[in-house]
């Protein structure tokens, strides 16, 4: 090869290979900054007492995250108060009773103030009850106390077409709820059984909570709903007013001197793959258990 021609040739790529580098610096300097921001976020700086605001928000179907950023508050010497910010129609009993339990663990630790958004019945409702103090706006639908179990029979359906199911099973009740067939009157029975083991509970819970008289609590534990005002008429709520108002309260509560500063759980990263990966599990989720028993504090 000819000297000549291959030295112009290397000065030609120089000049490109200068223009990768400078590109994939300033690539690399954007998400750098990005992680820093996403590390930054829900974070306060400089010292003092904070609240801490803590949504919980649509179906309880999962008290894992929850419990997870409570403890982290717990943990954090500079939060005096935990704020619940509940905007939700309630869900599964479990995770509405494991949340009750951890909030009612911080007792005597930090104080625990409930601020309702549009609408915090059933579980939400349930949850709420942990607190030391509950705030309702005038038109939040709350209270719903009340436990359900709902099934669907496709028998008249899978008999047109011609299909028979067959079960194969252990114990008289082990197919209980089947779609497939009518529910006998001993299975009815003995859903109804621990439907009202599980309302009672409910009723501890708010009685418990409220430091109402359990009697009281169960002349209005029929599945009703109330609104913010009606919930204040009957013990349900402490005071009306909205998350500002909380934060307020929360901080006299805790005796935090001047405005309080106010601190939220960061939010979640995910990746392309990792949206894939929940919106998929979500999707069998569902799939899965509308073929199963399941029994919810659930505002319908």
């Amino acid at each position: 090869m000819n000297m000549e021609t291959s030295l112009p040739a290397q000065r030609g790529r120089r000049p490109f290979l200068r223009g990768c580098a400078i590109i994939a610096i300033v690539f690399a300097g954007f998400f750098l900054l990005l992680g820093l921001l996403s590390r930054m976020d829900g974070m306060s700086f400089g010292s003092g007492d904070k609240v801490a605001i803590l949504p919980i928000t649509g179906l309880i179907a999962d008290s894992e995250g929850t419990i997870e950023q409570l403890k982290k508050y717990a943990r954090d010497d500079s939060v005096k108060a935990i704020i619940l910010r509940i905007n939700s129609p309630g869900g599964g009993v479990g995770p509405s009773q494991e949340i009750y339990s951890e909030v009612r663990k911080l007792k005597g630790k930090k104080v625990v103030v409930a601020s309702m958004g549009a609408l915090a019945a059933s579980g939400g409702y349930y949850v709420a009850c942990a607190a030391d103090k509950i705030f309702a706006n005038p038109g939040t639908i709350t209270g719903s106390i009340g436990v359900i179990m709902q099934f669907v029979s496709v028998k008249d359906l899978i008999e047109k077409i011609g299909l028979k199911g067959m079960v194969v099973k252990s114990g008289a009740f082990k197919d209980i709820g089947s779609p497939m067939r009518e529910m006998k009157p001993e299975e009815q029975k003995l859903l109804q059984e621990v439907i009202e083991n599980v309302h009672l509970q409910f009723v501890g819970a708010v009685s418990e909570g409220r430091k109402m008289d359990r009697k009281k609590v169960m002349k209005i534990a029929d599945g009703r709903i109330f609104s913010g005002e009606q919930a204040k008429a009957l013990g349900l709520v402490d005071a009306l007013g909205n998350l500002e108002d909380a934060v307020e309260e929360a901080g006299k509560m805790a005796k935090i001197e001047g405005e309080p500063r106010v601190v939220t759980p960061p939010r979640k990263k995910f990746s392309i793959l990792e949206l894939l990966k929940e919106e998929a599990k979500s999707i069998i989720g569902e799939r899965l258990t509308e073929s199963r028993m399941r029994i919810d504090y659930l505002a319908q």
